[in-house]
């Protein structure tokens, strides 16, 4: 795994924020928020965001008035964050093995957004937040939509093979629907899960959004 990242860097070509960050704001925004005004905690609110990428959208949702930290594997996106935002901590680092002594404390909010389908192993990214997070904190993943509907269309225009990206290095292996996402969470014992969807038309959507707390029991 080590060498295989190392020698296929996933590049980044500009600080810019990406185009599914135009239909997420608004929906990611409101799962934080709502969290939040749940939360008895005075202090700052702390968000981890794992695979930040080149750290734009880190920077958003710090301008928004939250304490972020931003962790990413890759080098150029690294660099463009910290030449970028210094308003967010960034650190470079893997999903499967995060540098826990760089974090410090743990976190109120953990997001990774639009990454478990680019994982081997996407188990890990939910077990490894169990231990960064606080009691009752939540985890947020977007990922793409995939239910029987959508793809049922995708199979009707020709464009399944197109939306596989089987020729994008680095793209996407896992295809998710609420069913799975669901399951792979309540394995790792995530309780209250709640779903939004962004971009495009119902049944159609371009991304799901889940938010789900750990279990006090874990």
């Amino acid at each position: 795994m080590n060498t295989i990242s190392q020698e296929h860097d996933y590049s980044y070509q500009d600080s810019n924020l990406g185009h599914h960050h135009a239909y997420l704001i608004k929906p990611l925004m409101g799962m934080i928020n709502e969290t939040l005004s749940l939360s008895q905690n005075q202090e700052k609110p702390r968000i981890l965001d794992i695979g930040c990428g080149n750290g734009s959208f880190t920077n958003f949702i710090a301008q928004q008035g939250y304490e972020v930290v931003g962790v990413e594997e890759s080098k150029s996106g690294i660099k463009f964050a910290n030449e970028n935002f210094h308003d967010c901590k960034f650190i470079q680092g893997s999903i499967y093995n995060l540098p826990y002594k760089k974090l410090d404390h743990k976190f109120d909010i953990v997001i990774s957004l639009e990454v478990i389908e680019h994982l081997f192993y996407p188990k890990e990214l939910v077990r490894t937040v169990k231990k960064i997070i606080k009691p009752n904190g939540r985890l947020i993943i977007t990922t793409p939509y995939h239910g029987y509907l959508k793809n049922l269309m995708l199979a009707i225009t020709g464009k399944m093979d197109k939306h596989f990206t089987a020729l994008w290095d680095g793209g996407h292996i896992k295809f998710f629907s609420v069913k799975t996402l669901t399951t792979l969470l309540e394995s790792e014992n995530y309780t209250d899960i709640n779903f939004k969807f962004a971009g495009r038309y119902p049944y159609l959507w371009k991304t799901m959004l889940c938010s789900s707390r750990l279990s006090e029991s874990e």
